[in-house]
């Protein structure tokens, strides 16, 4: 059984349509697929409606921002209650603070670039919360960047002087949140480095200590080296591990199953989670 359980759809920052993506999982050999855009639940209803012509399972998710300290921390919720109020809540906040941090940094950006709103807004479709990927598909098509990669290298960089921070929980707080509607949180990328400053352990300890459930240890992101030490670290906290690709449509080279999770952990995801898999 092949299993990926972190994609992004254009309802966050990918660029396939949740049926799209679906069907896409369907063409990767695909068993079982989750839909995790970034706080939000929208993409559930067209992907699920998916499943029967398609084939392949949906579990519905959603990839939440977080914050240990000053660090960002992703945490991945499967099978949660949409409207259990405490989270749901929790994601509006965050997904209308995104959007007042878009503006910010376009208005930063436009100090240097002939960029405007409605430049950033031309990039997502209507409903889509604005991010970082849309601004960085804005300076592409303007020609400023060769792609998103290097927009985010080169002018989007969290230590750059464009970035703006915008709301997150306390991701201890976040796992709590997660586990009270149902869902079951797993760490996304823990050792993504390139990405910006990582946690260090005490706070991973810290986290299953509140529920945490897992680790995503495979992942693109993370060096051999990380892989070795995270298995370590989820045997010691008696944490299951994950593998997904983190797929983003055409947005990022990730490719779907490029690392997949065993048939074993999704029992045991689905044994804690309030929702079902959706299955044809």
């Amino acid at each position: 059984m092949r299993i990926d359980l972190h994609t992004h759809s254009r309802v966050s920052d990918g660029t396939d349509a949740p049926a799209l993506l679906m069907r896409d999982a369907a063409v990767a050999g695909l068993d079982v697929v989750a839909l995790t855009d970034h706080d939000t639940t929208a993409g559930w209803a067209e992907a699920a409606a998916e499943v029967p012509a398609t084939g392949v399972a949906l579990v519905r998710g959603t990839e939440i921002s977080a914050r240990a300290g000053r660090m960002s921390v992703h945490l991945l919720s499967y099978l949660h209650d949409p409207e259990d109020e405490a989270l749901a809540g929790e994601l509006q906040a965050s997904r209308g603070s995104r959007d007042s941090r878009a503006r910010h940094m376009v208005t930063l950006l436009a100090g240097d670039f002939d960029l405007t709103w409605a430049d950033v807004q031309a990039q997502a479709q209507h409903g889509t919360t604005i991010g970082r990927p849309h601004i960085a598909d804005a300076l592409v098509a303007k020609g400023y960047l060769a792609d998103r990669s290097a927009a985010f290298d080169q002018v989007l960089s969290p230590a750059g002087p464009y970035y703006v921070r915008y709301h997150a929980p306390d991701a201890v707080a976040a796992v709590a949140l997660v586990r009270a509607a149902g869902g079951v949180p797993v760490f996304a990328h823990p050792r993504a480095v390139l990405r910006g400053r990582v946690v260090g352990d005490d706070v991973i300890r810290e986290l299953a200590e509140a529920g945490l459930a897992g680790l995503e240890v495979h992942h693109r992101d993370h060096a051999p080296a990380a892989v070795a030490e995270l298995l370590a670290l989820a045997d010691e906290l008696g944490l299951f591990v994950t593998g997904s690709s983190d797929y983003h449509g055409a947005g990022k080279p990730n490719r779907l199953g490029e690392n997949t999770t065993t048939a074993d952990v999704l029992a045991r995801i689905e044994e804690q989670g309030r929702l079902a898999v959706i299955r044809p």
